[in-house]
């Protein structure tokens, strides 16, 4: 009786903690570990163990704190060239594609800090445009923006003109002078938009003497042989408000060098060429007329020029109304260096008796074997001569001319 109790005990008890169907010793084993395996799924009575499922993943994208601007807004017409503005806050700017509608992109470059894109030069004008750009945060998350536009056609346009001729030669001296038909109000936009080619780096720089005056220089004189390319590229630039330029090249070449000295107490011009030097006789500015002191440029070979006192302001002495030989302009007030026929053989090297101009010895109409004759055939527009040791104290205006060498570099 007392073994039966025991066995009786120890079902009930296994009853009590499996819930099994009463069977042998080992069936109650079985369903013990069933249980232990099973969990809360076993307790709830089921007869087999399944894992749990695991904890959904979020599929929901991250939202860029990046935000992409651009101007003008999409489907904008008669946008000014340089009105494109892109910028990123929030983030920086990774990619930015302009096209025009021909798929050509357009050059730029994204800033240091990410913050904007620029072109590297205004947009064609009269051009539809295609704009996409790219923006991520500081978690990489990215913001995209697009935008299409047309610039404007221009209704008013600019000339710009100046003293250069295709493939001409010219002196080491030579300043490119540039004048427009309008005054000019984008100072900056407009000099960006004139550039020289050089083929040894010559770095030329450009100055501007007032709103349709700007000029172009090296800091030394030209070296000899030097070939240069001016790029007008000024069709997409706004001169003034609404008006735009055009677009060309020309190309031309310094040639020897050749650079004269007029020493005027010494009533001489020495004449060095290509490191050869010559010395002539010449007959300066009077007294009452003296010639300027400083650095001019030949700027036009004229050959036989009327001259009259009429045309002289404050003249004073004989009047005078002369057909002179071999004339070369020096400035636009009317400077020159020309043959003179009429004065006496003794006047060249000893006396100054002209009315501010360089006189050399010729003939009446022109002599090639001359003095004046000689110099006129072997001088080139761009030809620098500097005048020293004249009474007139003030030194020439920069903007007489091409005198930008009386200009220092450094405020030029």
């Amino acid at each position: 009786m007392v073994a039966v109790g025991l066995v009786g005990g120890a079902m009930a008890l296994t009853a009590a903690c499996g819930g099994g169907d009463g069977g042998s010793g080992s069936g109650a084993g079985s369903a013990a570990k069933a249980d232990l395996g099973a969990g809360a799924a076993g307790a709830a009575g089921t007869a087999s163990a399944k894992p749990a499922a695991a904890a959904p993943t979020s599929t929901v994208p991250k939202v860029s704190t990046a935000a992409v601007s651009i101007e003008p807004k999409a489907g904008s017409v008669d946008v000014a060239p340089n009105a494109l503005k892109i910028g990123a806050t929030g983030g920086r700017l990774t990619t930015v594609k302009v096209n025009d509608r021909t798929g050509k992109e357009v050059p730029g470059a994204i800033a240091a800090d990410g913050a904007s894109w620029a072109p590297a030069a205004p947009l064609e004008v009269g051009t539809a445009y295609q704009v996409s750009a790219m923006a991520a945060d500081a978690d990489g998350a990215v913001a995209t923006a697009d935008s299409s536009f047309t610039t404007l056609t221009p209704t008013a346009l600019a000339k710009a003109s100046d003293n250069v001729d295709n493939g001409a030669t010219y002196g080491v001296g030579m300043i490119v002078s540039v004048n427009f038909s309008k005054d000019v109000r984008n100072r900056d936009e407009v000099a960006r938009g004139i550039t020289f080619e050089t083929d040894n780096g010559t770095v030329v720089k450009g100055h501007w003497f007032d709103d349709r005056r700007l000029d172009f220089r090296p800091e030394q004189y030209w070296k000899p042989g030097t070939k240069v390319v001016v790029h007008y590229r000024l069709k997409s630039v706004e001169i003034a408000p609404g008006v735009y330029g055009g677009d060309r090249d020309e190309p031309f070449t310094i040639g020897r060098s050749q650079i004269s000295t007029v020493d005027v107490a010494a009533h001489k011009m020495t004449v060095v060429r290509d490191g050869v030097s010559d010395d002539i006789d010449i007959s300066a500015g009077a007294p009452e007329h003296p010639t300027w002191n400083g650095t001019m440029v030949i700027m036009s070979k004229e050959g036989v020029v009327r001259m009259q006192s009429s045309t002289l302001p404050g003249m004073t002495g004989a009047p005078y109304d002369l057909q002179v030989p071999h004339s070369m302009r020096l400035t636009t007030s009317g400077t020159y260096v020309h043959g003179n026929w009429w004065s006496r053989n003794s006047t060249f090297g000893e006396d100054n008796v002209s009315h501010g101009c360089v006189g050399l010895k010729d003939v009446e109409g022109g002599g090639a074997d001359t003095s004046m004759g000689k110099f006129y055939d072997g001088s080139l527009v761009g030809d620098v001569m500097t005048v020293k040791n004249s009474s007139r104290k003030e030194t020439l205006d920069p903007a007489n001319g091409l005198s930008g060498w009386n200009l220092p570099w450094s405020k030029w």
